[in-house]
């Protein structure tokens, strides 16, 4: 699902070139079978190949020539191959190796992918790359090579130099071949897991934009520690302000950086002299999770879970909190687990039922999700975040069951929202992303204006925006201008370069493109976000190394 602080981002196809990947059995190939027939000799050198010739034989035949006797090698061992023998296979494919006469690199380079192709059967991998790399000498384009030691490459762990090759593979055939497609997303997907690791250990914690801090208190309808944050009928207080009460005034004041420090003052202080100890664990824990010091936020949550006689609604939010947690770390049963004690704990907190129909979302338990968002604005019929991801939770289902009916009257009850909740951006914008995904582009872009005014600090819109302008013929310029003053309105606003890198990356400027998407990488405050974009930028990084090395120019870039 998208959300006004989290677009969903076309996958690395985009990074690869908004394309996909090669056809399904090569020109080169397809001239190999009719070089290499068993009705056909070898004696004829045209274009560094030895060209086929038919030879007539009879009694009076001429002694077998070296060109012919290679062939022969050759053709021995693919016999072997089909059978199995691939020790015996291999043996028939050296001797045409070293034998093969000077002045057919093509050929030799086949002799060396097939010997490879027996390596890769009895899975030696470091013999299957060392001799594709040899065909690659003679061929430095051989499609079948490529993939070859890519699937190598993979097994020995070595995920870049794997990422390279079949990345190469796509760029060759423009982006059609649905396997090497595959391929590369799982290479990347792999190999942005490993960098997430290693950067999130090294990351220090950083506090999102004012704007996300606001934001993430407001996509619950019912916490309250952020309501007592909010009251202002009870005073703060004179003089030296101590405690959970400092974090309050720090929050009135957005110096949110104030926060955690004096949440731990109140945490630290005597039981006797501690009145707001539970409230300053809840709200350390959320600025540890804005924070993405997720150890620390874990700990925090677990505490205030365990504490005696807490306070069930803030014990019901630290639940959901943890649930959510859970998932960012990819434990899905524990995040399942919690939510199910914060249901039994607060059956009637609508805010349960809600987070959780964004998680079976997020799992695509659509079904579930819905019923989960039904529930939700049942308890608070007047939450228009809520409300709004019901109707585009019915949209979905109704796109995935093919269900026109429900398909309309989700439309409907979208419209229904704005009228119902006309002062909430969230509304405009969830309903805008489906106008735009039905092409109904001028009616999106007024909601999109009327989201604008409603929050005109909220930069995500801009980026959204931008998004539908490459959407309406393709206004790349336009669109680029948008993301950019989304920046400058907010310079922590990961989904804009994010999706400012993707567009560079289409445009061909991938140099530019890498270090957007570091920005965005530096921000990501989970190990999912961090995945995510590793892959865009690994792809982006591989692509720029491969069209380097063979001298592609940018219009293999661009579909």
């Amino acid at each position: 699902m998208s959300k006004s602080g989290t677009h969903s981002i076309p996958k690395w196809q985009i990074a690869l070139v908004a394309g996909a990947a090669v056809g399904a059995v090569s020109l080169s190939y397809m001239i190999y079978k009719s070089r290499f027939s068993k009705s056909s000799s070898k004696e004829v050198k045209e274009n560094g190949k030895i060209k086929d010739k038919k030879v007539k034989k009879d009694a009076s035949e001429e002694p077998e020539t070296p060109l012919q006797k290679v062939i022969n090698f050759k053709d021995e061992g693919n016999a072997l191959f089909k059978k199995g023998k691939y020790d015996e296979a291999i043996s028939f494919y050296t001797q045409a190796i070293f034998q093969c006469p000077e002045g057919f690199p093509t050929d030799l380079a086949t002799f060396y992918q097939n010997r490879a192709a027996a390596y890769e059967q009895l899975k030696k991998w470091s013999a299957v790359v060392e001799d594709t790399t040899k065909a690659l000498e003679f061929n430095p384009k051989y499609e079948k090579a490529l993939s070859r030691r890519a699937r190598a490459f993979e097994s020995l762990g070595k995920l870049e130099e794997c990422l390279d090759d079949i990345t190469t593979v796509c760029l060759i055939q423009h982006f059609q071949n649905q396997p090497a497609l595959m391929m590369a997303d799982r290479v990347l997907k792999e190999l942005g897991k490993q960098h997430a690791i290693e950067a999130i250990k090294n990351r220090k914690p950083m506090l999102p934009s004012k704007h996300f801090v606001k934001s993430y208190f407001i996509s619950f309808s019912s916490d309250p520690v952020y309501e007592k944050l909010m009251d202002s009928s009870t005073p703060i207080g004179e003089g030296d302000v101590r405690g959970f009460l400092r974090a309050k005034l720090a929050f009135a004041t957005e110096n949110f950086e104030e926060i955690i420090p004096a949440c731990t003052e109140e945490i630290n202080s005597s039981e006797s002299e501690s009145e707001y100890y539970l409230e300053a664990l809840s709200l350390r824990a959320s600025f540890h999770l804005l924070c993405a010091s997720h150890k620390e936020a874990f700990d925090d949550l677990k505490a205030a879970i365990d504490t005696v006689d807490a306070d069930v609604k803030i014990k019901v939010n630290c639940l959901i909190k943890r649930a959510s947690l859970y998932m960012q770390m990819g434990e899905n049963e524990k995040c399942l687990e919690d939510f199910e004690t914060a249901a039994e704990l607060g059956p009637e907190i609508s805010d349960v039922y809600h987070h959780r129909g964004q998680v079976k979302l997020l799992m695509e338990k659509t079904t579930d999700a819905r019923q989960d968002f039904e529930k939700a604005v049942t308890l608070n019929p007047n939450y228009a975040i809520a409300y709004v991801q019901k109707c585009y939770t019915d949209y979905r289902y109704a796109l995935m069951t093919q269900d026109v009916n429900l398909l309309t009257q989700s439309l409907g009850n979208f419209r229904r929202a704005t009228e119902k909740f006309s002062n909430s951006s969230e509304v405009y914008i969830l309903f805008a992303q489906v106008l735009t995904e039905r092409q109904e582009f001028s009616q999106a872009e007024k909601l999109y204006t009327k989201a604008a005014e409603l929050d005109p600090s909220n930069a995500t819109i801009l980026v959204h925006r931008g998004l539908l302008q490459l959407q309406i013929e393709g206004k790349f310029e336009k669109a680029v201008e948008l993301m950019k003053e989304s920046i400058k309105l907010d310079e922590k606003c990961e989904f804009a370069y994010e999706t400012l890198a993707t567009v560079e990356v289409q445009r061909g400027n991938l140099l530019l493109a890498i270090e957007l998407f570091d920005k965005a990488i530096a921000l990501a405050r989970t190990e999912m976000e961090m995945t995510h974009l590793f892959s865009l930028r690994d792809a982006a990084a591989s692509q720029l190394r491969v069209t380097n090395r063979l001298n592609i120019g940018p219009q293999l870039l661009k579909t």
